[in-house]
């Protein structure tokens, strides 16, 4: 890509005609090591956290760590609740929710930080495993929005679980270790792809053709299908998995290895799932930081959203409505006007990404409406595509009480635009929370090759969007 000929708004520094300092050059050397030390948390539970239900296992761990306890320990006691109590609900294991119960009554509004837990990546099939050519493949089918070309040739890992007929469940997590093997998609070398790369993007990977090689050895003594026979014996003997069991199994290919800095100044991360993990995580951090509320705080983890929020654990489930109405039930008498008004009354921020201003593909952007590095926690009043089709467009109110909440706080922050008007667009859970009638902005960190198996965000950003999450608890 061409550079840009000409003067260029970018370089006057300035986000909507307003000139903005880099947030690294605000930091002294403390707040420095802060940035630095958040960053090194992060990456760890990148790292380790790369499907919903790993990370709802993890934040559940944090959470009992700071004293959050089991919502339902409470509903089959009917213990009642107070304020300053915090608890938790699980939905199936991939979704979660925290609470922090507060001095007002519920039916005045929470304040909520929502952000979703799954990302892009390839599902194997219920029937995946297969033999060709004598080598043993994984057939898949790719989940979310993704550049199908940017998955081959890269190492991949397997997590997940197979869910056993007699009801156990085995844990599935191979790829991450140094002595583990990896997998990987193949693609045609260069001297035969002539026909190949004169295809459309899309077309030059076909889904169908996203399958992961996992073996080439056959077990001996066998006629047909050896190297799949030796894979089935493999799967047995170290996992207890038969091939009837992916019937009953989600099991994720996503990219082996862990976040990394990026740059020589190590001011990036690499890794994947910033989109949505880094909003979780940093908005998790938020929550278990904030101690005591005036209103009941809530921070929701959600599936299913890069598929449209849809399913029992994505947004459009009654979960989480259903869960304040355990919680109007037990801090005083449950009314279902109590739980309309709980929801209405609410104001949530959207914690989702953004797409950071990329200077390689600067056409798809209009710069005083972008989302750059280093400029803090972006807000989208909207999102949508086109003529905002598909947004929640929040009310110029609400983004003057979040504008103040975070000059008080000394945060930085943007606002941005997914993109140029008429080139795409996005969308996220904000407009499913709206229907409660309650106030929602999305807020979130920039991302560069968002979707990709390996995106980038900036260490400078990650931190203020934790700060800008704590003074939205503290102040909205």
């Amino acid at each position: 890509m061409a550079q840009r000929s000409g003067s260029s708004k970018v370089t006057a520094k300035k986000i909507n005609g307003v000139p903005k300092a880099n947030a690294w050059l605000t930091y002294d050397e403390n707040k420095r090591k802060e940035v630095l030390g958040l960053s090194e948390n992060y990456k760890d539970f990148l790292s380790t956290h790369k499907t919903e239900r790993e990370c709802v296992k993890g934040a559940i761990e944090l959470a009992k760590a700071k004293g959050y306890r089991d919502l339902e320990d409470y509903i089959k006691s009917g213990t009642p609740l107070k304020a300053g109590d915090k608890v938790y609900h699980s939905n199936m294991g991939k979704a979660l929710v925290l609470y922090i119960i507060g001095e007002r009554p519920l039916e005045e509004g929470m304040k909520i930080l929502g952000a979703h837990i799954d990302s892009p990546r390839l599902d194997l099939k219920q029937v995946p495993l297969y033999e060709d050519a004598e080598q043993a493949m994984f057939d898949t089918h790719y989940y979310g929005g993704i550049k199908k070309y940017q998955w081959v040739t890269v190492p991949l890992a397997l997590h997940g679980v197979v869910a056993k007929k007699d009801g156990s469940v085995i844990e599935i997590n191979i790829g991450e270790k140094d002595d583990d093997p990896v997998f990987e998609i193949s693609d045609l070398l260069i001297h035969l792809s002539s026909k190949q790369i004169e295809k459309k993007g899309d077309k030059v990977i076909e889904g169908e053709d996203l399958n992961i090689l996992v073996g080439s050895e056959p077990l001996k003594d066998v006629d047909a299908n050896a190297v799949r026979a030796n894979i089935l014996k493999i799967l047995k003997d170290k996992y207890d998995i038969e091939d009837d069991d992916f019937l009953s199994a989600e099991i994720e290919a996503v990219p082996a290895g862990r976040a990394r800095d990026l740059g020589l100044d190590r001011s990036m991360i690499a890794g994947y799932g910033h989109d949505d993990r880094v909003c979780a995580y940093t908005s998790l951090i938020a929550m278990l930081e904030t101690e005591k509320v005036d209103r009941t705080a809530a921070c929701l983890l959600v599936d299913k959203e890069e598929i449209g929020s849809v399913g029992a654990t994505g947004m459009h489930s009654f979960f989480f409505e259903n869960s304040v109405a355990e919680l109007v039930n037990l801090t005083g008498d449950y009314s279902e006007l109590k739980v309309r008004r709980a929801l209405a009354n609410s104001h949530m921020l959207s914690s989702d990404v953004s797409a950071a201003y990329d200077a390689n593909y600067w056409e798809a952007f209009e710069d005083m409406n972008a989302a750059y590095f280093g400029k803090g926690i972006v807000y989208n009043k909207y999102t949508g595509s086109k003529g905002k089709s598909g947004s929640n467009d929040a009310n110029a109110e609400y983004m003057a009480k979040i504008r103040a909440a975070m000059d008080n706080n000394g945060v930085a922050f943007q606002t941005a635009e997914l993109g140029r008007i008429d080139i795409g667009g996005g969308g996220t859970i904000a407009y499913i929370m709206a229907k409660y009638n309650m106030q929602v902005i999305d807020a979130g960190v920039p991302v560069l090759c968002m979707h990709a198996p390996w995106e980038i965000v900036s260490k400078s950003d990650v931190y203020e969007a934790k700060q800008a999450y704590i003074a939205f608890l503290k102040e909205i």
